[in-house]
C-alpha cells in the first residue's frame, strides 16, 4: 500500500524553522515525509546539511527509503524508533526539530491497525510494531476505574464512567475483539442526544489511542531531550492535533522561555533564572480557511515554535 498523508501546516512550518542550509534538521514524525522533503530541499549537504528523520511506523520509513528526495541523500538518516529515544543517539547542536504529533492519515486510513472508529477492525491502535500493549488489552484487560480514567484524562470525556461501565459489561460475556464491537459499546452508553450531536466514539479512541502508544509520555521526554539538543538559534516547532497535546506543548515551551520569577516586591533579582527560550510564535498558527477545506484532518492543528537562547 502506497503511504498517503497530507502534510498540515507545511509552509508555516518550513518558513518558521527558517533553516539553514548548513545545518542539521530533525524530523521526529516522518510519516508521509512531507515536512522532510521540504526541509531536504533547503539544505546544502555537500557542504554539511544534515537530515535525521524518526518514526515508530515501519511503513513510514520504508516509504522514505522508496522515495528519491530522501533515500537518495547521503546526509539523511532514517530511525525506526520513537522520538523520545533523541538522547540516546547521541545528537546534539541541532538547528531545528519539528514534531507533527497524533496519528498519520495513513494509518487511519489502514483498517488493519485499528485506528479508526468507521472501520470494523481488530483493536489493535499501535503507532509502532515494537509495542507490545494493543486497544484490545486496554479494553479487555483494564478495570473499569482505570478504563474511567483514561477516557477522562486523555479524551476528556463526559460520559467517561459509563461508558467504562458499558465496556466492562460487555466484556463479562465475550471479549471485545474490534473496533466496530467497540463502537457499539461505547454508542450505546451514552445519551441518545449526546450520540446524534456528534460521534461519541472519537473521544474515547482517542483516549485508548494515546493509552496504546503513551504519546504523552513520550512527548515529555522528546520536548526535553529535544531542547536540550539543540543549538543557540535553533528552532523547535511542534504541531498539535488535540488539546492535551497542544497543553503540554504550551506549557513546556513557557517553562523554556521563562525568566525571572521573584516576587514584583523585590527591587532586585535574587533567583537568577533567564530565559533559555524566546517565543517565536506569540499565538499558536493554524491552518487557513483554504487548507481545512482541502483536508478537513488539519481543522485542529496548532503550530507552535521557540528559538533556543545562548547561555547567560
Amino acid at each position: 500500500m502506497v503511504y498517503k498523508h497530507t502534510t498540515v501546516l507545511l509552509r508555516e512550518t518550513i518558513d518558521y524553522l527558517a533553516i539553514k542550509p548548513d545545518g542539521h534538521y530533525v524530523d521526529c514524525t516522518l510519516g508521509g515525509g512531507g515536512h522532510s522533503a521540504a526541509i531536504a530541499d533547503k539544505l546544502d549537504f555537500a557542504d554539511g546539511g544534515k537530515l535525521t528523520c524518526f518514526d515508530m511506523d515501519i511503513a513510514a520509513i520504508n516509504a522514505a527509503r522508496a522515495n528519491p528526495k530522501l533515500s537518495k541523500l547521503s546526509g539523511v538518516t532514517l530511525i525506526h524508533g520513537n522520538f523520545s529515544e533523541l538522547a540516546g543517539h547521541e545528537l546534539q547542536d541541532l538547528s531545528g526539530i519539528v514534531m507533527d504529533l497524533g496519528v498519520s492519515s495513513h494509518q487511519l486510513d489502514t483498517p488493519e491497525r485499528g485506528f479508526s472508529f468507521h472501520d470494523d477492525a481488530p483493536l489493535d491502535m499501535r503507532m509502532g510494531d515494537s509495542a507490545i500493549l494493543t486497544a484490545y488489552d486496554v479494553v479487555n484487560d483494564y478495570s473499569e476505574g482505570e478504563l474511567t480514567r483514561i477516557l477522562y484524562e486523555y479524551g476528556e470525556e463526559k460520559y467517561a464512567k459509563s461508558i467504562a461501565r458499558g465496556i466492562v459489561r460487555a466484556r463479562g460475556h465475550a471479549p471485545l475483539k474490534t473496533t466496530g464491537e467497540l463502537a457499539e459499546v461505547i454508542k450505546q452508553n451514552v445519551p441518545l442526544s449526546y450520540r446524534n450531536a456528534k460521534n461519541p466514539c472519537r473521544k474515547a479512541f482517542q483516549a485508548i489511542r494515546i493509552e496504546v502508544n503513551d504519546e504523552l509520555g513520550s512527548l515529555t521526554v522528546g520536548l526535553q531531550s529535544g531542547f536540550a539538543a539543540l543549538s543557540a538559534g535553533g528552532r523547535f516547532a511542534v504541531i498539535t492535533f488535540h488539546s492535551l497535546e497542544d497543553r503540554l506543548v504550551k506549557r513546556t515551551f513557557a517553562e523554556f522561555t521563562a525568566g525571572c520569577d521573584c516576587p514584583k516586591s523585590l527591587p532586585l533579582c535574587v533567583c537568577g533564572k533567564t530565559p533559555r527560550a524566546i517565543q517565536v510564535t506569540r499565538k499558536p498558527v493554524e491552518p487557513s480557511a483554504a487548507e481545512i477545506e482541502g483536508n478537513r484532518r488539519a481543522r485542529s492543528a496548532k503550530l507552535r515554535v521557540i528559538e533556543k537562547l545562548k547561555k547567560g
